[in-house]
């Protein structure tokens, strides 16, 4: 069994801070649960464009107010507290936090815990070698 707490996660490694966001990757793919679980706080007035060419992303708003746009139709929905979106087709997008956003924030595969998002907003495909070294594909 895993517990572990917001608390204890925010002074490790696995608290990650950018100019728009921090995460808590409370499981990773080290906890071998075939998923990664965050946390993810949204600074408000951020807009963000990303599209995870490696990754399936499920998101629950926990608070706050903001959009997310699919690029390539142009649609747009709201997010608020109580709403979800799962980004099935590895879509294209652009998230706006009108207000700061909580989100509980589920990636497959599993993240391993120190990635940031690239030039095209996508995080890297590590994946490990026989000797347990991690590669960036």
């Amino acid at each position: 069994m895993i517990v572990r707490s917001s608390q204890q996660m925010q002074k490790t490694e696995r608290r990650v801070i950018t100019k728009q966001w921090e995460s808590l990757r409370l499981l990773l793919k080290s906890d071998n649960m075939g998923f990664s679980f965050h946390i993810t706080t949204v600074y408000a007035g951020s807009i963000a464009s990303m599209q995870y060419l490696n990754h399936l992303e499920s998101v629950y708003c926990i608070s706050g107010k903001g959009q997310i746009e699919t690029t390539v139709d142009g649609k747009v929905y709201p997010i608020e507290a109580g709403t979800i979106y799962a980004l099935d087709q590895h879509d294209k997008h652009i998230l706006r936090a009108f207000t700061e956003l909580k989100l509980a924030c589920v990636f497959s595969p599993p993240l391993h815990g120190r990635e940031v998002h690239d030039g095209q907003g996508s995080y890297p495909l590590v994946t490990e070698t026989v000797t347990g070294q991690a590669l960036v594909r």
